[in-house]
């Protein structure tokens, strides 16, 4: 059973990225939309998408020309559409926006890539300490201006712990609303129910990946991906494409592969440290404790249906 076209419902706005930019985006039939909450492995499935549509190793362009983040707020939206209506081969672009932000077209494939959120945690503070702020600010005001901050922010930016065990709490219990466009455990939550929803509801153009799977059964798990996409691959191809989608790979063509290059080569502190360590388990050397792990857990449990917190913790909960 499949569910009808329909426009985007809510509204997912903050510093960095606005879903009101897919207003208008007309798609292709065979386009693909890879959603996923910040730091679960979104640059890696871009990564396997073109690996994948193009069947080379060797990418014509960084990869985040190739697959735009369509919501971001450092290019003008008419110059991201531009290259994308540009592109011959089969689109992939990126979004961090939840289904309910995205128009839902039947005719698209919408990937959609997991992660356990004690790991996204610890991810997102390195991504975080890692960018260029400086650039960042700039590069949103030549796109977008600041004037909206004070309406985003109303209480000053956000302030963090000293400590990543501080940061990582104030990660878990932010309040801030799913909305708000920012990285928090309720976001990631409530990103992935939004597809469970959608699922439920009938759609058949869904493809859910969990990092732990990327990471445990790589090939495995392309293999899977290009079936879903209905992309055959000569048999001969598979090993050099799956070496190209390995973290190693990704970090030796960080110049290539770590988003925000096409806007600016100063994004980042330093492009390596994008793919810093791909690890999962990390969340281990912060819960020490039956009480940190049960509090943890009570949070997790109180922010999402059950199904979604299962798949998530992929039953480590």
């Amino acid at each position: 059973m499949s569910i009808e076209a329909r426009p985007a419902t809510v509204r997912y706005r903050g510093f960095t990225d606005d879903s009101a930019r897919w207003e208008g985006f007309v798609f292709r039939s065979d386009d693909i939309v890879i959603s996923t909450p910040p730091k679960c492995g979104t640059t890696w499935c871009q990564m396997i998408c073109a690996l994948l549509v193009l069947q080379t190793p060797d990418l014509p362009d960084r990869l985040d020309k190739l697959s735009p983040w369509l919501d971001m707020l450092t290019r003008p939206r008419d110059e991201v559409v531009a290259d994308l209506e540009a592109q011959t081969h089969r689109r992939f672009i990126k979004t961090h926006a939840p289904a309910d932000g995205l128009p839902y077209d039947p005719r698209v494939t919408y990937v959609v890539v997991g992660r356990d959120p004690r790991d996204v945690a610890l991810s997102w503070d390195n991504h975080r300490a890692n960018t260029n702020l400086d650039e960042l600010f700039a590069l949103r005001e030549a796109t977008e201006g600041l004037d909206d901050l004070a309406e985003l922010f109303p209480d000053g930016p956000p302030q963090y712990a000293e400590t990543v065990e501080g940061r990582f709490w104030g990660w878990v219990d932010s309040d801030a609303p799913a909305t708000a466009s920012v990285s928090m455990l309720g976001g990631t939550e409530h990103h992935i129910a939004t597809w469970f929803e959608l699922i439920d509801a009938g759609a058949d153009n869904v493809v859910l990946l969990h990092y732990d799977d990327l990471k445990a059964d790589l090939e495995g798990q392309m293999r899977g991906l290009a079936d879903r996409l209905g992309i055959a691959v000569p048999e001969d191809r598979w090993p050099v494409l799956v070496e190209a989608a390995r973290f190693e790979s990704m970090k030796a063509k960080a110049a290539q592969a770590a988003p925000g290059m096409a806007a600016s080569e100063a994004f980042w502190n330093d492009p390596t440290e994008f793919f810093h360590q791909g690890r999962s388990g990390q969340w281990t050397d912060i819960l020490r404790t039956e009480e940190d792990r049960a509090r943890y857990a009570a949070r997790a449990r109180a922010l999402a249906p059950a199904a979604v917190v299962d798949w998530l913790h992929h039953g480590t909960l």
